[in-house]
């Protein structure tokens, strides 16, 4: 689950993290009523679950109430990647002289929460990592202890050096870590984290994501939630018993394990196409469970051609057929289809689709190579 940034600055504020003031506002009358009327240098944010906000024009700075208004109202209906600025946060400005960044992450590497951080603030940490990997500082965390505030300081002393910045910065790293346990968090991120030329440590940007698997103890957290349209598909899936996630591809898949569905968006990624969704039925023989499936699949705008590849195991594919033929007959698509079976009464499954008039193939790499054909007619 992920949350906005006023939601993250409202929780480090909670946690005793230093932030600027500001306020979020749904429509530009709110600006009006709650931004205070005087010529403080202010920055208007979108409010939008995506990054590249500032590239694509979603991030202002505004000289005055009025500009922040004005500002406010180009942002606001605007879309970023596809999603809608339904929301902005005015913010009080600050002048940087350097920016840093701290961020916490789930690492399985080390079984343990890792402390990421480094002097390159202000850019996408995963860039850094690719150009300059050498500049990312990690520690990795002891459970059992927590981030200790010796440890703290001497992650602190690696990106400050004048020893007030130094407790800022590290009083900052325990109070996050703190908030990330407390939260069930699977990410945490100050970018940037800065130093004024008052010799202040703020957090100016924060990101945080949560594991969806606390948030029934995490009630407060929950509360938060603001789910997309593609999120809420996912949601409905997992109710379901499917696995969906969607990708940014036009090759529908419907798989059942998750191997399996690795392995076939790998597939069409090696002949040339690009997957738009993990979607894994699992190991149940349930047809319904392929007609939700097939309903997913041709909700997204995006999907020209559906790859079906079912390996039978403890799923029958006699059932994955039934259920396929009823979904078509109910959804009456024309949506090019792919099937594969194979495995358990995969004969009986074949027989019935083909008695439905819908191609099959004995390959993974024949479903992927006739998927793209189609996908492109």
């Amino acid at each position: 689950m992920k949350i906005h940034e006023y939601q993250a600055r409202n929780l480090f504020r909670k946690y005793g993290i230093p932030v600027p003031d500001g306020v979020v506002c749904h429509s530009v009358k709110e600006v009006e009523e709650q931004v205070p009327n005087d010529q403080k240098l202010r920055v208007v944010k979108a409010q939008v679950h995506v990054g590249g906000r500032g590239k694509a024009g979603g991030v202002k700075l505004a000289k005055s109430k009025a500009e922040a208004i004005e500002k406010a109202g180009e942002i606001l209906g605007m879309d970023i990647k596809g999603l809608t600025v339904e929301k902005v946060l005015v913010a009080d400005a600050v002048d940087i002289e350097k920016e840093f960044y701290v961020g916490l992450i789930n690492d399985r590497n080390t079984k343990s929460v890792t402390l990421m951080a480094s002097a390159e603030g202000g850019v996408e940490i995963e860039e850094v990592a690719r150009v300059s990997p050498e500049k990312i500082i990690k520690m990795a965390i002891d459970p059992t202890m927590g981030l200790m505030d010796w440890q703290a300081r001497k992650i602190a002393l690696q990106l400050f050096k004048d020893p007030k910045e130094v407790r800022q910065a590290a009083t900052i790293l325990v109070k996050l870590y703190k908030l990330y346990v407390d939260t069930d968090s699977s990410l945490a991120e100050i970018n940037p984290l800065v130093l004024t030329p008052d010799k202040q440590v703020l957090a100016i940007d924060g990101k945080m994501n949560f594991d969806d698997n606390a948030l029934f103890r995490q009630k407060e957290i929950l509360s938060m939630r603001e789910v997309t349209e593609d999120e809420q598909k996912e949601i409905d899936a997992n109710e379901k018993g499917l696995s969906y996630v969607k990708l940014d591809g036009n090759i529908g898949c419907m798989v059942n394990g998750a191997g399996l569905a690795m392995a076939t968006m790998d597939m069409i990624k090696l002949y040339g196409g690009e997957p738009a969704n993990f979607l894994d039925i699992g190991g149940s023989s349930n047809p319904q469970k392929v007609v939700d499936a097939m309903n997913i699949l041709l909700s997204d705008k995006n999907v020209t051609a559906v790859m079906i590849n079912i390996f039978g195991g403890i799923t029958r594919c006699d059932d994955v057929a039934r259920g396929l033929v009823t979904a078509l007959t109910e959804i009456k698509t024309k949506m090019p289809i792919v099937i594969r079976l194979s495995g358990t009464n995969a004969k009986e499954g074949l027989e019935i689709i083909k008695g439905f008039g819908l191609p099959t193939v004995s390959t993974m790499s024949e479903a992927a190579k006739k998927a793209i054909e189609l996908s492109k007619k």
